[in-house]
């Protein structure tokens, strides 16, 4: 029997890092990963491949010109599904390649098969082929990720009904889409699709989308969608889906139709954990199969297994989950890692983009802190001018008592990159001096603090 320190089981974000740190530790390590690549969700289905296909989408479509040269704008007329493939299958054998080069780097063994605890330092390895190998481990991580939740009601049959895995299999560009969930992969796919003038209408059973994001930028966001003919039905559930010969009929409850070409389902994922034999090791899943854990550790209820990544659910972005693999390896091997910061951005790769880190103004409101807001808008901007941005805009929120940047928050071209400025001066307790008294590139979308933290200045005074 083979005998490892370091079991991981799923060879995404969560579980490459765990694998690297364990190894960088001087650890023996095994990743085991059901699929035929390595990579896991987030290479084959998830980040990846849907942050490919946006960019594939805005430069084909030409969306990013669209503000000089008018709505008609496109670098190519007549966008197919297979300009769309080509670039992502690119991407994809890029990313398997550079983690297949990382593991050997540091000696990380891998393979594919599924994993099947039988107690809590064993466990067996089937691979396609039926072929069956048992394992000893110290310590295990469970990666699994997730999988679309697909509801019965709901008749998938990946030529008009997909859920998020199956809609990057798409053979044609659809004339309409309904997408079914106001999430972030919902708002992602409703609204990269719109981008390439497919109508889109986004059903959501909530009286609200992204619900953790700051309401101002959320509500700028709805504006953006509404204002290209985006429909959106917030408030409103699915009473029953139907496929015809000439599309999808949807029946909310609250007696409305909705009649598209496609419909994508996006409401919901639930953790990979079916054929793991849990209770082999005392562990629980909940409803949605997501593993509760320690926040600290990422321990189990077992203490050698951990688990990290979107199978222990919210918030389930791959720059977090990568985080969680390496602190559960460095705890698993008695190594203490430097505190965590006390906050980290999310990025919602939409079009617009919308990125956000540190408290809402829902949040400081709610908690009693006095405070003050500083807005920037892009288009006010030089550097909005000469990219044609004509929407979005940076709003900074600041503690009157000790001036301190408490969140940062941008709907628009660039939020996900332009982020990390807010994020460092609140992790590094900036206040909003650092805004005014520093110097920004000119022209820049950056520049945006400058302006932001100037508007709040001038209401909050020089202190």
């Amino acid at each position: 029997m083979d005998r490892i320190d370091m079991l991981v089981i799923g060879s995404g974000p969560a579980g490459r890092r765990a694998a690297v740190q364990s190894a960088k530790l001087g650890k023996s390590v095994l990743v085991v990963d059901k699929g035929r690549r390595l990579g896991g969700v987030s290479v084959h289905t998830g980040t990846i491949p849907s942050k490919t296909l946006r960019e594939t989408v805005l430069n084909l479509s030409g969306w990013r010109e669209r503000g000089f040269y008018g709505q008609g704008y496109r670098v190519k007329q007549d966008i197919s599904a297979i300009d769309l493939m080509q670039r992502l299958h690119k991407t994809l054998d890029h990313e398997v390649e550079v983690l297949q080069h990382q593991f050997m780097r540091n000696m990380v063994r891998s393979g594919f098969g599924e994993v099947r605890f039988l107690d809590s330092n064993t466990a067996e390895i089937r691979t396609e082929t039926g072929e069956c190998t048992m394992v000893e481990f110290d310590k295990a991580l469970i990666a699994t990720g997730t999988h679309p939740y697909r509801p019965s009601h709901i008749p998938f049959d990946r030529s008009r009904v997909f859920d998020s895995d199956e809609i990057l299999e798409l053979e044609r560009i659809p004339r309409s889409m309904t997408v079914i969930g106001g999430g972030v992969i919902g708002v992602e796919y409703a609204t990269i699709f719109s981008a390439l003038d497919v109508p889109v209408t986004l059903v959501e059973a909530r009286d609200e989308i992204l619900s953790f994001v700051d309401r101002e930028i959320v509500d700028d966001f709805i504006h953006q969608m509404r204002d290209r003919g985006m429909t959106i039905r917030l408030g409103a559930k699915v009473k029953s889906v139907s496929t015809g010969p000439t599309g999808v009929d949807l029946v909310l409850d609250d007696g409305r139709r909705v009649r598209s070409d496609t419909l994508l389902f996006a409401a919901g994922r639930a953790g990979n954990v079916e054929r793991l034999n849990l209770p082999a090791i005392g562990i629980e899943p909940d409803s949605r199969g997501r593993l509760k854990v320690n926040p600290h550790t990422f321990q189990t209820e077992a203490p050698n297994i951990y688990a990290a990544g979107d199978v222990i659910g919210f918030p389930a972005l791959a720059s977090t989950s990568m985080e969680q693999g390496r602190v559960a390896a460095c705890h698993a091997f008695e190594v203490s890692p430097p505190p965590p910061p006390e906050t980290f951005p999310y990025g919602i790769y939409a079009v617009p983009e919308i990125s956000t880190v540190g408290q809402s103004e829902e949040e400081v409101r709610a908690s009693g802190e006095p405070y003050e807001c500083g807005i920037a808008r892009f288009r006010e901007t030089s550097r909005g001018h000469i990219m044609g941005v004509h929407a979005g805009f940076l709003k900074l929120i600041f503690s009157l008592k000790s001036r301190r940047l408490l969140g940062a928050h941008i709907v628009g071209e660039g939020a996900t990159e332009l982020i990390h400025i807010g994020q460092a001066v609140i992790n590094l307790h900036g206040t909003v001096d650092f805004f005014v008294e520093n110097t920004f590139n000119y022209p820049t979308l950056a520049e945006a603090y400058k302006v932001a933290g100037l508007d709040a200045w001038n209401r909050m005074g020089a202190g």
